[in-house]
Order: C-alpha cells, then structure tokens, then sequence
C-alpha cells in the first residue's frame, strides 16, 4: 500500500506553446472572476441591519475560522494526491452556495451558516492556488524565481477585482440594498468555474509513485516542524496571516465606531484590498532579507497600530490601515517564497495548507478576545492586541532574515 500508485486517471490538457503568461491566463480570469465581490464591502453593515454586535462578529468569526484548519490540511492533502485543479472548482462551489445563503439570511444563526462555506472557500482556495502558481513556474521556467512577480500577478487581480466590487458594491447598496449586493455576485462565481476549466493545471505532483497516506501525512507534518528553515518561515507566515485576517474582518468596526456613512465603506475597503495588488506587485523589490529593509517595515507596521488606537480621524485611520495591510501582504509573499522554495512538489500543497491552518487556529481565539473587548471596551482598546500581535510578526521577521541566505 504505501508503494501504491495512482490508479485514478490524469486529465490530459494541451499546454500553450508561448510560454508562462498564456498558461496562467485562465487562472487570472478566474482570480479576477471570484475576486468581484459585490458583498464584502457593506458585509458589515448587512450583518448589523440583521442583528449581529461587535461580540456576535467575532463568534462568527470564531467559527469559520475553527473549520477552515481541518477543512485547509484536509484540501491541501486532497490537492496534492488528487487534482489541484479540482480542489479549486471545489473553492468555487463553496464560495456559490456561501452568497447564496447569505443572500437569505435574516438572522445571525442563517448567516453564521454562510460564514462558514466561505470559510471552506479560503480553505480550499488559499494554499493550493500557491501551490499551482509555483508549479507552472517550476514546469515552464526550470525554477522558482518568478514566484513572487507571477503570485504578486495574481493578487493584483485579485485586488483589481476587489477594489472595482469594492466602489461598485458601496454604490448598489446605497441605490438598492445591502442585501442585493449578494444576489448580484452569483453569476461572476459562476463564470469563475467556466473559466478554470480552461486552466491546465501543472502535474509535478503527480510524477512521483504514490505513497500511502498516512506516509503522505507523516511526510508533511515533519516537513513542517523538523526542518530548522522551515520554522521561522512558518512563523512569521502564521503571524501575518493573522493579523491581515484580523484587518479584513474588524477593520471596518473602526467605521462603525465613528458612524461612518454608508458611501464611505466602498472607498474604504477599495483602498484596502488595493493593498493585496500594490503589496503583490511590489513584494519582491523590497528586499525584505537585507536588515534595514525589515527594521524600516516593522517600525512602519508599529506605528500604523498605534494610530489605530488613539486616532478618531477617519482618513488617518484609513491611511494606518491600508499601511499595515500593505506591508502585511508582502510579507506573506515574501515568507511564501522561502516556503515554496523550501519543500518538494508532492507535499507542497499539504504544506502550505498545514502553516494556513495553523495560522487560523492562532486567529480563532484572537477573533473571539477581539470581538469581547471590542463590545466591552472599545475598538480603540482592542487595538492594542493589534500591536502585541504585529510585535511579534516582527520578531518572527527578524528571525526568518537571520535564517534565510540573501537572495
């Protein structure tokens, strides 16, 4: 059993004669397809007309993010013995259902149910759309030096489509209603599915015999935990990870706090996700494994919480966060990279998974202290767990520069 080899047949697809580019195109048009979230940027004030607080956001937070760890491992595991293709389309199907649910909700238990099919979305989504953009490069280039400019590529479509949702999604809900914005995102994810179909996904994971999958599972958790480069990586990726979660889902408590008008949400979240394409495309120019480049971005980050806790400007408030989301993305590319670099094809996608569903797991009771002390105390004092946590993502980038070889 543990020499068997994959009986379950290989989907043949004719790859694009001219290069990198033409093979990651279908997987761009879906990025950008998935990425056109009407919903996201009045999310918040759709969940406060339906009766959640500052204390229910963060138990529903809570609760997609305790399912996405064992969802996570359990994809990335999927992706690597299975189809990494398929666990996308997968992504999508769970990203349908998830508006659709929340489309109809009127209460907090109908949308927690929504919450957590998006959370099997990032699951799915996340490490393995990584993993397949690490693959093409390796199989159309020899190496994995184009990584960071190709995932920087897909995040600035992302971002793109975020940011074009972002304005227009604030615009549909002030004319027609929050809810709407849900209804009127179905058919781009449905797209997204078309659209991956035409996506020849890499086979690297598939050259090699199969193994068993206890094997499989043993191989990668000692991946993870024995190798001695390995582990500040996943440390600092685990932190980052955090902490921009954190950003996406209580970011906007800051303009509920100030009884921001409902125009302003729009701008503000375009701004935001803005930062995952800036952050993409600028991620392997700042030459995080020089000292004074580190020292430069965690000071930034530090002051950026700060702000976040004593500022009651909004456009202050928006410029610190937009700061520290920015500088957070290209640290998660960065450390993404040394991952990537770091492991085999066969295990790749379970790695990158694993460090993910670590990263929740961390984030879970952060979301639930978070939310209590925001309904108790303020955002402006929960602020202050933002700092305790950018603290140690620093700490955590230090040690992956004292660690890793210059490049």
């Amino acid at each position: 059993m543990s020499n068997a080899v994959a009986t379950a047949p290989v989907e043949q697809c004719v790859v694009p004669a001219n290069g990198l580019r033409r093979r990651l195109a279908p997987l761009w048009v879906g990025t950008f397809l998935q990425g056109f979230a009407l919903w996201v940027p009045v999310e918040k004030l759709f969940m406060s007309e339906i009766g959640f607080d500052a204390a229910t956001i963060g138990v529903m937070v809570a609760a997609y993010a305790a399912l996405i760890p064992l969802a996570e491992v359990a994809s990335g595991i999927l992706a690597d013995r299975w189809s990494r293709r398929g666990v996308l389309m997968l992504a999508g199907v769970a990203l349908v259902l998830s508006v659709i649910v929340g489309a109809v909700s009127w209460n907090v238990p109908t949308y927690i149910v929504a919450a957590l099919l998006c959370g099997l979305y990032f699951a799915m989504w996340s490490g393995t759309v990584e993993a397949v953009v690490y693959d093409v490069v390796l199989e159309e280039t020899g190496d994995g030096e184009a990584y960071e400019r190709q995932i920087g590529r897909v995040r600035f479509v992302e971002s793109v489509a975020l940011v074009l949702s972002a304005l227009a999604g604030g615009w549909l809900a002030s004319v027609l209603s929050t809810r709407a914005t849900y209804f009127l995102t179905v058919p781009f994810v449905v797209f997204y599915l078309v659209a991956l179909r035409r996506f020849c996904e890499p086979r690297l994971h598939q050259v090699s015999e199969r193994t068993s999958l206890r094997e499989h599972l043993t191989v990668t958790y000692r991946a993870i935990t024995h190798r001695g480069r390995l582990v500040p990586i996943a440390a600092a990726s685990i932190m980052a990870a955090m902490i921009l979660q954190a950003m996406f889902e209580f970011g906007p408590l800051w303009l509920l706090t100030l009884e921001a008008s409902a125009v302003f949400y729009g701008p503000f979240w375009a701004l935001l996700v803005a930062t995952l394409g800036v952050g993409g495309l600028l991620a392997g120019r700042l030459r995080l494994d020089r000292p004074v480049p580190v020292a430069i971005v965690v000071l930034v980050m530090l002051a950026s919480c700060l702000t976040l806790t004593s500022s009651r400007d909004l456009a202050a408030l928006t410029v610190a966060m937009v700061a520290l989301t920015f500088l957070l993305v290209v640290i998660g590319i960065h450390v993404s990279q040394l991952m990537h670099d770091a492991v085999p094809s066969t295990i790749r996608t379970g790695v990158a998974s694993g460090i993910g569903a670590v990263s929740w797991l961390v984030f879970t009771p952060f979301a639930l202290v978070f939310g209590a002390v925001s309904k108790q105390f303020g955002v402006y004092v929960s602020g202050w767990m933002l700092t305790g946590a950018v603290a140690l993502a620093g700490a955590a980038l230090v040690w992956v520069r004292h660690r890793a070889p210059l490049r």
